[in-house]
């Protein structure tokens, strides 16, 4: 598929410099992209005070979900560049008409990696994942249901996500980038401590929002691959305006999840005032994008909005284990 989108478009993508291997997977797995992962520090920051209640057997618990979660994002992102691969829309959208983005950034367009290697890769990691999330369940300090439940779809689905039932490609890729990042959230805290609480549902929705709005970014760039292979993302389905609107409803919804937390009393008073500079970034992110009109400028803001929003739960987080109400 992807050579006959080539001869097609009379393209193809520039011939990128050598690299090892090792690099290349690294790329696959995308390692660098460590956005995901930050939901451990703010577990760890929510049950971290008083310290009498951390314990090595939750520092271990909270190690291996770590692990696993690497090993399964790493799963779910290689099949999804196989997917890409196979479709041609990694083609259209890292080919040389979009030099802004890097073709090594995708090892099976660049040649760097091959197909066979691609989905090796991405089963040993699957593999290696739910082994090492069958452990964390089994040392775990407690095990609710509804905490395994989660731990449970979260892997069957993510592995789903662009490959197999390809859920992305029937209309749900927004709706899963929030869920994973609320279940990363709430079924460590729930492995860890056994319950949940609102404001944890609160703190994994503002999560969730992280890889939402750089995915419904790098959609917006993507929108005309997507269309090709009929990827149904909003920014695919709709018109540019419909998909500024719908970009500018999340950007404010996100800071308003704060607001009514406070408001509600699911969160102290002041956790709106706390994340509120995460909010003000969240708008220059959507003024870079829709009214500049540099949308890859403003992906990469999103990850330091993401990033930003983690440190202010933490530190949310900290204070309230503190005692401050």
């Amino acid at each position: 598929m992807t050579q006959s989108v080539a001869a097609e478009t009379g393209t193809a993508p520039a011939a990128p410099r050598p690299e090892g291997k090792a690099h290349s997977y690294r790329r696959l797995g995308k390692l660098d992209v460590f956005d995901y992962y930050l939901s451990a520090p703010v577990v760890l920051a929510a049950i971290l005070l008083p310290l009498s209640g951390l314990t090595g057997r939750g520092i271990g618990t909270l190690t291996l979900l770590l692990l696993g979660q690497v090993l399964v994002i790493m799963a779910m992102v290689a099949l999804d560049d196989v997917t890409g691969y196979r479709d041609g829309s990694d083609l259209a959208n890292y080919g040389p008409d979009h030099p802004l983005r890097n073709v090594l950034r995708k090892p099976l367009v660049a040649g760097t990696l091959t197909e066979r290697e691609a989905l090796r890769f991405a089963w040993i990691c699957a593999v290696a994942g739910a082994a090492v999330w069958a452990l964390t369940v089994a040392v775990a300090p407690h095990r609710p249901l509804w905490a395994v439940v989660l731990l449970a779809l979260l892997y069957v689905v993510s592995l789903q996500y662009s490959y197999g039932l390809k859920i992305s490609y029937h209309g749900f890729q927004e709706a899963f980038l929030v869920a994973l990042g609320l279940v990363l959230v709430l079924a460590p805290y729930g492995l860890l401590t056994g319950q949940y609480t609102g404001f944890l549902l609160v703190q994994g929705l503002l999560f969730g929002f992280g890889p939402l709005m750089f995915g419904v970014y790098s959609n917006t760039n993507d929108v005309e691959g997507d269309r090709a292979v009929g990827r149904p993302t909003v920014a695919a389905l709709v018109s540019p305006r419909g998909n500024a609107v719908f970009v500018g409803a999340l950007s404010a919804a996100e800071y308003l999840i704060s607001v009514t937390a406070s408001v509600t009393g699911l969160a102290p008073w002041w956790f709106a005032l706390v994340m509120l500079p995460a909010g003000c970034l969240r708008l220059r992110q959507y003024v870079t994008g829709f009214r500049a009109g540099n949308v890859m400028v403003a992906r990469r803001t999103g990850f330091r909005v993401h990033r930003l929003s983690v440190v202010l739960l933490i530190v949310t987080n900290l204070l309230v284990g503190a005692g401050a109400s």
